[in-house]
């Protein structure tokens, strides 16, 4: 019995640990809903975690906010970082001003990235996106329609990576 309740305990500890910082400083209580590995022609671009800030249920919650955490397998620079989700949003219907508005907003908040580091954006429906580089804020785009597009390249029936949106969109086990 001893045993058992020590591994329970290891394991809740583990998954704390899990959340990323700038989610636990924000002191919502946030869930681990799924998550999937991104592959491009067989190199390993990133692990991709969707975080809920809500408790679980077999459904993800539609208003409540989400964060995406992409824990990168590989360098990649700033500029293949906007460029990358500036085409993904505009073939998910972003305008050409949109994007050129979004265009300098995304390589405020984006830094070039090296293998090993994390990316969190947080969505906060109906008001923006908050993003974070090593656990520390990196910016926010106070644009709802940003937002909802930019989560949409991974959350969205129409994402390049349909293997990848379904891994994440797994109900967490209850």
């Amino acid at each position: 019995m001893k045993l058992l309740l020590a591994a329970v305990l290891l394991a809740a500890s583990s998954f704390a640990q899990a959340v990323p910082d700038a989610l636990r400083q924000s002191g919502a209580s946030w869930t681990q809903w799924g998550s999937g590995e991104m592959s491009w022609f067989g190199f390993s671009l990133y692990r991709a975690t969707l975080w809920v800030a809500a408790r679980p249920s077999a459904d993800l919650p539609a208003n409540v906010p989400t964060a995406l955490q992409l824990d990168y397998r590989r360098d990649i620079p700033r500029d293949r970082l906007v460029q990358t989700s500036l085409d993904e949003m505009r073939r998910l219907g972003a305008s050409d001003t949109q994007l050129l508005r979004w265009k300098s907003e995304l390589s405020r908040v984006f830094p070039d990235v090296k293998e090993g580091e994390s990316i969190v954006g947080v969505h906060y429906p109906g008001r923006g996106a908050s993003f974070y580089y090593r656990g520390r804020p990196s910016g926010e785009i106070a644009d709802a329609d940003f937002a909802r597009l930019f989560f949409a390249i991974w959350l969205d029936p129409r994402s390049r990576s349909p293997g990848l949106r379904a891994a994440l969109l797994e109900p967490p086990a209850l």
